[in-house]
């Protein structure tokens, strides 16, 4: 399909709709964390699109999660694109609808998850800081602090917790939660590596959800033609480097000029391999 002229046939009894009417309201949620923070999840279908990347069209659903709603630390932590199929009838809108919903839970399950990895490894600071302290440890978990004081007060008091079980007191050097502490521009939150840094302007978002779109679909099909054995040796290895690279830029955060170019060429990089991937994987199915 290449353009709105050429929709997918509809099931058989219900009618295809035009392009503006395949949209269906979305949904804004405040949300408390088990820790306290204050969440605000927003969905949003944006309907019929066509992706460069797939050279299709499909139905977008986009995703994305606010912690410290309403205050001056307020950053996007969770972002994704859900890509439907574009079949453009009233019964479509309607699953989409129920989508949304059930999107709508998994987000808050995916926001108590990074919460539950925040306070495991803010956990492993104290420790480390308790045994060595490093002024570069203090510092990591002050800033953590002043982000996220929920998250700490947590990780303090289940750390408190553990020790008061295993009969060892905690040191009282250990600093107490400080959730006034002056807001200012933290650094990123990069937990185990896996956690994103979603940038505010709409743009520059744009491009860093399609880097996690194209990574995906890129080590699946990878994965699909190395099952086929047509997959050599080379090519899994420059994959395996874009996408660390990719991974690695994403929990990185930098100036705006050197994030756009970075991020952009970031992109480019991983549409071009999973192109190629993608012809080779048509070639082996036929």
């Amino acid at each position: 399909m290449t353009s709105d002229d050429e929709p997918p046939v509809p099931p058989p009894g219900d009618s295809l709709l035009p392009r503006h009417l395949c949209r269906v309201m979305g949904l804004n949620q405040n949300y408390s964390s088990r820790s306290g923070t204050s969440y605000h999840i927003q969905i949003e279908d944006r309907g019929p699109v066509f992706d460069d990347v797939s050279e299709d069209w499909v139905r977008r659903v986009n995703v994305i999660a606010y912690a410290n709603y309403g205050e001056p630390t307020a950053r996007i932590v969770h972002g994704k694109d859900h890509d439907l199929p574009d079949l453009r009838t009233h019964t479509h809108n309607r699953e989409v609808s129920r989508c949304i919903q059930d999107l709508a839970a998994e987000a808050v399950q995916i926001l108590e998850g990074k919460e539950a990895r925040q306070v495991a490894r803010l956990k492993k600071l104290l420790k480390r800081y308790y045994d060595t302290r490093d002024e570069v440890v203090k510092k990591e978990f002050e800033d953590q602090n002043a982000l996220y004081p929920f998250v700490f007060a947590r990780a303090f008091q289940e750390l408190r917790a553990d020790r008061a079980r295993a009969a060892e007191p905690l040191p009282v050097e250990l600093p107490r939660p400080d959730p006034a502490t002056a807001p200012g521009e933290p650094p990123p939150v990069t937990l185990e590596g896996e956690e994103v840094v979603y940038p505010l302007d709409p743009g520059l978002r744009e491009v860093v959800l399609e880097i996690e779109r194209v990574s995906g679909e890129l080590q699946r099909d990878l994965a699909a033609l190395k099952a086929r054995g047509a997959a050599d040796d080379i090519l899994q290895s420059t994959c395996a480097k874009l996408v660390a690279r990719a991974h690695e830029s994403l929990s990185q955060r930098h100036g705006a000029e050197f994030a756009t170019r970075h991020l952009e060429m970031t992109r480019n990089s991983l549409v071009t391999a999973y192109r190629q991937v993608r012809a080779r994987l048509t070639r082996a199915g036929e």
